[in-house]
């Protein structure tokens, strides 16, 4: 007989080890299902996660790594946050997309006035914002009407869509862009640009921010009163009243600090990678951090590392689709596979298996 037994308390080494494990097995299901579709699946993995890396372009994607990773990591850290206390941001995407628009608003508003000393800080502060107030939504809805946040934050990012596409058809359209959707190109007006800070490198100010965003929130877990606050209310909600947190407060801290860095990442994506406001584009940074969080066990070094592996699966993912005809609908079943398998194997840290006849009292 083979049962499942609860440990005493986690496994440390097991909460390591489920992220390899949950990497290797997305590849082997992964390999299968592009065997299915005809593809040969070691071909396959070799150009997602060999070739950007180690390939003939290695020195492009590298580039392109940083810029894909830095909008996941700065994300993924603040959901960290509060997936640590119990508190579930699920739309982040809807963060992402209203820091876009406010930040490209400002930016634009200030059109053709060449002070980049005062328009960048401003499109920066008003990104921040923006995305702070949209998760102040279900924050106030949750501390005052006890509402659900996973449904009330999930909810929102369709309504951030529409938004996103009502400004790409009316408020922030181009004058001149002879009536097709989507704003002035942010990236041509040196005041309003997110440019390279070292060219080919793909180092922009938002991946500055991801790196600072991973610091900050090393110290604010391990060294702040605040960071203690949110691991005990994460493990032991009870003893954590009874310590004296506040968990209203704590809600609106975890959500509001979510909300505002994914609207970072959303205005430093507009005003650099992108360049626009558009209608398609948000493309799944929001849900993607989800899987990146906890694929780096919702601790900031492991957040970095798995928001950079997490961007070789993009990068590549691309490269298969351009080169080896792969369909992107894989491409996002693969990802989606690295959460379903990690969710799966990171049983093992509170649980072990037992063989044999079980003992009656």
């Amino acid at each position: 007989m083979i049962r499942l037994e609860r440990r005493r308390e986690p496994s440390r080494l097991w909460s390591y080890v489920t992220p390899v494990l949950a990497v290797i097995a997305t590849m082997i299901a992964g390999g299968l299902m592009f065997a299915a579709l005809g593809k040969d699946p070691f071909e396959v993995i070799r150009t997602i996660f060999w070739d950007p890396v180690l390939g003939e372009f290695a020195f492009y994607y590298r580039g392109q790594l940083l810029i894909k990773a830095g909008p996941l990591i700065l994300i993924a850290i603040g959901l960290s946050l509060g997936f640590r206390a119990g508190i579930w941001n699920i739309g982040a995407e809807g963060q992402y997309i209203i820091g876009a628009i406010c930040g490209a608003a400002v930016g634009l508003a200030f059109y053709p006035m060449d002070a980049r000393w005062l328009i960048f800080p401003l499109m920066i502060l008003a990104g921040a914002v923006g995305g702070f107030l949209w998760a102040m939504i279900p924050a106030i809805l949750k501390t005052r009407f006890n509402t659900n946040e996973i449904l009330v934050s999930l909810l929102l990012v369709y309504v951030a869509e529409q938004l996103l596409a009502s400004m790409a058809l009316g408020a922030l359209r181009n004058p001149e862009g002879s009536g097709f959707p989507g704003s002035r190109n942010l990236r041509r007006y040196e005041s309003s640009a997110n440019t390279e800070l070292f060219e080919g490198t793909g180092m922009h100010w938002g991946v500055v921010a991801a790196f600072i965003a991973v610091i900050f929130a090393y110290i604010l877990l391990n060294r702040h009163m605040l960071g203690y606050q949110i691991r005990l209310t994460g493990q032991a909600p009870r003893a954590a009243r009874f310590a004296g947190v506040r968990p209203n407060l704590l809600v609106v801290f975890c959500l509001g600090a979510s909300g505002a860095l994914a609207g970072l990442a959303g205005m430093f994506e507009v005003a650099g990678p992108a360049g626009q406001v558009s209608i398609d584009f948000n493309v799944g940074y929001g849900f993607t951090a989800i899987i990146v969080a906890f694929l780096g066990r919702l601790h900031p070094v492991g957040i970095l590392l798995a928001g950079l592996l997490m961007a070789l699966t993009y990068i590549g993912g691309e490269a298969a689709q351009s080169t080896l005809g792969l369909p992107a609908a894989a491409i996002q079943a693969f990802q989606g596979m690295l959460l379903f398998f990690l969710l799966a194997v990171d049983m093992l840290t509170n649980y072990r298996f037992r063989f044999g006849k079980r003992e009656v009292a």
